[in-house]
Parts: structure tokens; sequence; C-alpha cells
């Protein structure tokens, strides 16, 4: 029979993975407890939160709450970013951090929106504009068709006007 506190554990799991949108699985072996504190100071700004949680009971979990199976890369030291919104900020942190640390944290992978990513697939999110930059590309698109059109629409006009007065100056003369 499991023990008490591996069942309330692997609970506690279920609860991140039930109120997330995904996670992504990262190795942190070498990270001192400086570089640890900071990546997860990093990634709260970002809306995510880091955990270290022991991989068969955080596989437990994702087979508890029907998630796609990553067992291939539940291997050695990891630890576990969850994230409730957009997977872009924290798949950016998570870049800049392993690449500012020169290796010593691994991206290894995740689930996002109900799908195994690689860690290749991963680091493509990361290099996705955020929501907030595609919602400005958006409105600056829309605001140029607008004034594209805003110009066309007095361009005729205008040139009706002038086409009216060239008329009736031809008549006056």
């Amino acid at each position: 029979m499991p023990q008490q506190y591996k069942i309330d554990k692997v609970a506690e799991i279920e609860s991140h993975i039930a109120d997330s949108n995904g996670v992504f699985v990262v190795g942190y072996n070498g990270l001192t407890v400086k570089q640890a504190q900071e990546l997860r100071h990093q990634l709260r700004e970002v809306g995510a939160e880091m955990k270290v949680y022991k991989n068969n009971l955080t596989r437990l979990a994702l087979k508890n709450q029907e998630q796609p199976e990553i067992d291939e890369i539940l291997v050695g030291p990891l630890a576990y970013v969850f994230y409730s919104q957009d997977p872009v900020e924290p798949a950016k942190a998570l870049k800049e951090f392993a690449t500012k640390s020169k290796g010593v944290l691994e991206i290894k992978g995740g689930i996002s929106e109900g799908k195994a990513v690689s860690a290749e697939e991963v680091n493509a999110i990361a290099d996705l504009p955020t929501k907030d930059q595609l919602l400005g590309q958006i409105a600056g698109l829309i605001n140029g068709f607008a004034r594209d059109i805003a110009v066309c629409v007095n361009g005729v006009s205008s040139g009706l006007a002038r086409t009216v007065q060239q008329i009736s100056e031809q008549k006056a003369a």
C-alpha cells in the first residue's frame, strides 16, 4: 500500500496539472540555488511556476489526469514548469535562461494544450511573438487598411471635385 505522503504529493501534482494549460519539463542538473531562485522569479513574472517532483509520482499524476505520455523524457533530475496562460512567455524565459546558464538548464519537452511537445517544439514556441505582440501587429494592420481606404475615398472625392471645377471653368470661358 502506498504511503500517505506519496498519495498527497500525487494529488498536489494532479491539481497543478488540472489548473494549468501545460507543463514544460527541464533538466536542472548542476543548477545552483541562486540560479534556481532567479529562474523561479523570472517564471513567476510571466505567470508560470517551477516545481521539483519525483518522476514516478509525476508519471502517475499525468496518467491519472489522462495527459499524453512523456515517459521518455522523465529521466534524471527534472523540474516541472506549470503555466496557466500563454505558453510563449514561459518558453521564452526558459530558453533565455538556458542560453544564459550555458547548458546547465536543459529543456526536455513537455505538454502544451493536451499534446506532448519535444524540446525543439518548446524552443519553437519560445520564438513565437507573444499574444500582446500579435494583437499589436493585428491592430497595426487594421489601422493601415483603414488609412489606405480613407486615402482612396478622399482621393476619389477630391478628383471628382477637381474635374467638376475644371468643367465649370471651361464652360465659363
